[in-house]
């Protein structure tokens, strides 16, 4: 059946937006936000009661736990044919960062100190230099040649 030019019927237009709509709505919200608590979340809530609570800021003690919550979730959601990311998943990522990481710095990494061997030359090295600089001028200022 060849369309007409121009605009399309009505009829069709209808039949593009049905299936927009059956697209749309075709995930199971309930069975999705369910398997997500049930499957994600327990294993995740798992893994990070096995950290120490002061080391959950510290990237590399939970990257790999953090991308396996993330792989579930993107999982859980192609089994059901449902878009990823979609605001369950977000409202879900959200609650675990309220949960888990409100405490930590937006760099996702746990702040300290440099070691030693580090720190030390970027102490030492301008004191020097001040001393240097204040003995220099000293004997400069005490010798007095060339002066008429």
């Amino acid at each position: 059946m060849a369309l007409p030019q121009g605009r399309p019927p009505l009829g069709w237009l209808g039949l593009v937006l049905v299936h927009h709509l059956v697209t749309i709505t075709a995930c199971p919200e309930a069975d999705f936000g369910h398997l997500l608590n049930e499957f994600c979340l327990t294993k995740f809530k798992l893994e990070m009661e096995e950290i120490e609570k002061k080391l959950w800021c510290d990237w590399d003690q939970t990257v790999k736990s953090y991308r396996e919550v993330t792989n579930c979730t993107y999982l859980i959601a192609m089994k059901l044919d449902c878009y990823w990311p979609n605001h369950q998943v977000n409202d879900f990522f959200l609650a675990i960062h309220r949960h888990y990481f409100h405490n930590c710095p937006a760099t996702g990494r746990v702040l300290k100190d440099p070691p030693s061997n580090i720190l030390c030359p970027f102490i030492i090295a301008p004191i020097l230099v001040t001393l240097l600089g204040t003995a220099l001028v000293v004997y400069k200022s005490q010798r007095n040649e060339g002066i008429v």
